[in-house]
């Protein structure tokens, strides 16, 4: 345990899939991917107190939306804790999450909270762990989880989720939009699976991704919702175009659409006329370390 440290908050940001592709499933159950994600400045704050009592606490503060039905066992910030405490045998801690990012959101914020737990008490406890060990804990939470333990803006991902290659790219401002509902991450994937027959195909030329060729980009669950869903997807996409988004898609596996914008101020003009029609609505840019 770090002696001199005995409190400590972490960002956890949210991300958007710029570009989203599914290919084959694989033996294991998981679907190959081909992904361009980016860390947003908008996320989640999640902060941690080492406790005498050693006992793992994690009240959910500050959420909008109501958790109460959800048992502690199958929140994804005690499984992370449980999987250290596990491995390390460290324990005694007060957790408290100022929760933005929407539930069931395609915006990885389950994730992002997950990453950022593993990354907060890895520090707390001095540090026992490598990246590597972190990471091999990271893949066993979530495909989306390994992308922000890399802590990086950017990333091509690939494989289930698990490799990482960050790039390069120019700054970004985006709106993101909830329409109020969330999405089930396993019912979009047997959704696509029975929506076609054919996922074998081969994964894109990277340089379509770090070269950002807007016109090849895609969401492969966006065509496989029921037809309300799509509707709605599709209607807030049209309107994000219409005021002035140069791309629009959905995010992961739904429920948020976003918009990517040329100018901080074109950004919040548009989330200013959406605010009084959606659910959710911000105005984000890529979170440059």
């Amino acid at each position: 345990m770090n002696d001199n440290l005995k409190k400590i908050s972490i960002f956890a940001p949210a991300k958007v899939n710029l570009h989203l592709a599914v290919f084959n499933r694989r033996k294991d159950g998981f679907h190959d991917l081909e992904s361009l994600f980016l860390a947003l400045n908008f996320g989640d704050m999640l902060n941690f107190t080492i406790q005498e009592d050693r006992e793992i606490l994690c009240p959910l503060a500050n959420i909008d939306i109501d958790m109460a039905d959800v048992p502690l066992q199958e929140n994804i910030i005690y499984k992370a804790v449980k999987l250290f405490q596990d491995k390390t045998g460290f324990a005694g801690l007060k957790i408290e999450v100022d929760k933005r990012i929407p539930l069931g959101g395609g915006l990885g914020g389950g994730s992002s909270d997950a990453a950022a737990t593993l990354l907060a008490i890895n520090k707390l406890a001095g540090s026992p762990l490598k990246r590597e060990e972190l990471l091999e804990m990271a893949v066993v939470l979530g495909s989306d989880v390994p992308f922000f333990l890399y802590e990086t803006p950017a990333a091509r991902v690939s494989g289930r989720g698990e490799i990482i290659e960050p790039v390069d790219l120019p700054q970004m401002f985006l709106v993101l939009v909830n329409p109020g509902f969330p999405s089930d991450t396993g019912r979009a994937f047997s959704l696509l699976d029975s929506h076609r027959k054919d996922t074998s195909r081969t994964a894109a030329d990277p340089h379509i991704l770090t070269a950002l060729e807007w016109s090849k980009f895609k969401n492969d669950f966006l065509d496989v919702f029921t037809e309300k869903e799509r509707a709605v997807y599709n209607e807030i996409i049209s309107e994000l175009r219409e005021l002035g988004a140069f791309y629009a898609n959905l995010s992961g596996s739904g429920a948020t659409c976003f918009g990517v914008f040329e100018k901080e101020e074109q950004a919040k003009k548009a989330a200013g006329v959406l605010q009084d029609k959606w659910d959710f609505v911000t105005a984000a840019h890529s979170f440059l370390k």
